[in-house]
């Protein structure tokens, strides 16, 4: 250690403990003319007793003002943070964002089970079937959204007609009734409600006996391009490209269409999930345009509830 470097870090007199030795750590540097240096004089024992002189008081009355400083600022910081965590995005400096679009959803819940009953793609549930309520899985409206008593059906099941109602044409409305007779149709759940802006959902989850049945079925309603059967109000819907493009957190395959130009006075979006035992198809209509955002946000969230 150098002579600079000892007298930095050795304690000066203000700052030497009562009957600690300043000069045992770093022996004093001998001059040239100077004989080696003596040992130091102990400090009497009566000084360890005696109490501290005047400018330890000192020190340390400044260390309780720093540290009564630290606590107050830390306080205020505190409060600080509590206040923008408990503030909404938009109402704070530099963070706020424009809104989406995107609908206020309660806090989704999915429904208990069965004791002992798997959920749907556990890999004990090889035949992927959901065992709650088919009812409880259906997608709750939005904050401020207008409920369709219509869809409620009897005890909250919907007849098979009032499914088929979403179908344009005649024919295609026979063949699919055979198809979903034939396909052993066990019941039909939905829900639907019209937003401020004029938006109309629908939600129709139907269930069957097998996953099986279901592959065939999503494959004849819902093949590659564009929709196997045409829904009420459209005339060509296409696939929905920037959907299929999206991260999905479902563990089933979906399949999306959107209505392209020219449209009649609505635009029809529509969305078929293959959820295990369950069909999922999912209709959204506005007059003017049907915006993309809401759509696929509640084709997400209605996924995680079947998922």
């Amino acid at each position: 250690m150098t002579e600079q470097q000892a007298q930095a870090v050795g304690p000066g007199p203000e700052t030497t403990p009562a009957g600690g030795l300043a000069t045992t750590e770093a022996p004093a540097p001998s001059a040239p003319e100077q004989t080696p240096a003596a040992e130091p004089t102990p400090v009497p024992q009566e000084a360890s007793a005696s109490p501290a002189p005047p400018k330890d008081r000192r020190v340390l009355r400044a260390v309780l003002r720093w540290t009564a400083a630290v606590v107050v600022f830390a306080a205020v910081g505190a409060g600080t943070a509590y206040g923008i965590a408990g503030m909404e995005r938009t109402d704070v400096p530099g963070l706020a964002t424009e809104q989406d679009g995107r609908w206020d959803y309660p806090t989704l819940t999915r429904p208990p089970l069965p004791s002992g009953s798997p959920r749907p793609f556990a890999e004990e549930n090889a035949a992927e079937a959901h065992y709650a309520d088919l009812r409880a899985l259906l997608l709750p409206a939005p904050a401020g959204a207008a409920d369709d008593r219509a869809l409620r059906g009897e005890d909250g099941w919907l007849p098979t007609e009032g499914f088929l109602k979403e179908f344009a044409d005649d024919d295609e409305r026979a063949d699919l009734r055979q198809m979903l007779k034939d396909d052993g149709l066990r019941h039909i759940a939905a829900r639907g409600w019209t937003t401020e802006d004029g938006t109309h959902t629908r939600i129709y989850l139907l269930r069957f006996d097998t996953s099986v049945i279901v592959d065939d079925l999503a494959g004849r309603l819902a093949p590659f391009g564009a929709p196997g059967y045409r829904l009420r109000g459209t005339e060509t819907s296409v696939a929905d490209e920037g959907f299929a493009n999206l991260p999905w957190p479902g563990d089933f395959p979906r399949w999306a269409y959107t209505e392209s130009k020219p449209y009649g006075a609505e635009q029809v979006r529509q969305a078929y999930l293959g959820a295990g035992d369950v069909l999922a198809v999912i209709v959204q209509s506005r007059k003017g345009t049907a915006a993309s955002v809401p759509f696929r946000q509640t084709v997400t969230l209605q996924s995680q509830l079947l998922g």
